[in-house]
């Protein structure tokens, strides 16, 4: 039985690597970010929640523990939080980070999204698509 449990842990790996991707870009900069706020102990909580001009948001924030029930991925020294509810919008998606002359930020490919905001920081899925017609999309975008 030894000899299958890496194979087993290897599965769980591979599944985890699957709920968030997280570029080479995107970490370095969670990184240095750590670094400069001095709280290398923190982790990344991603997030959905309800708003932005296409009906939902994602969003950041530096914690230094997960809560409840939370999922904690560990992507090469860097750890991110994702609550369940988020996790069900997230599965798949992946974060970069783009340096620009035009402004420079974290960027999440999201492949549940079905539209997303010009803006970057919304998104609509399937099951919010319709209720969201109504708010007109990019026009009502701040960002």
């Amino acid at each position: 039985m030894a000899a299958h449990e890496p194979l087993v842990q290897s599965s769980e790996l591979a599944q985890e690597d699957e709920i968030l991707l997280v570029t080479p870009a995107a970490q370095q900069m969670i990184k240095t970010l750590l670094e400069q706020r001095n709280i290398p102990d923190h982790a990344l909580r991603v997030f959905v929640s309800g708003g932005g001009c296409s009906g939902m948001q994602y969003g950041m924030a530096f914690e230094q523990s997960p809560r409840d029930f939370d999922t904690v991925v560990d992507i090469q020294g860097v750890r991110l939080l994702i609550d369940p509810t988020s996790l069900m919008y997230l599965q798949g998606a992946s974060i970069d980070y783009i340096d620009s002359l035009m402004g420079g930020g974290f960027r999440i490919e999201n492949p549940n999204a079905v539209s997303s905001c010009g803006c970057g920081s919304s998104f609509r899925t399937k099951d919010n698509a319709e209720a969201s017609e109504e708010s007109g999309g990019c026009s009502h975008c701040s960002h």
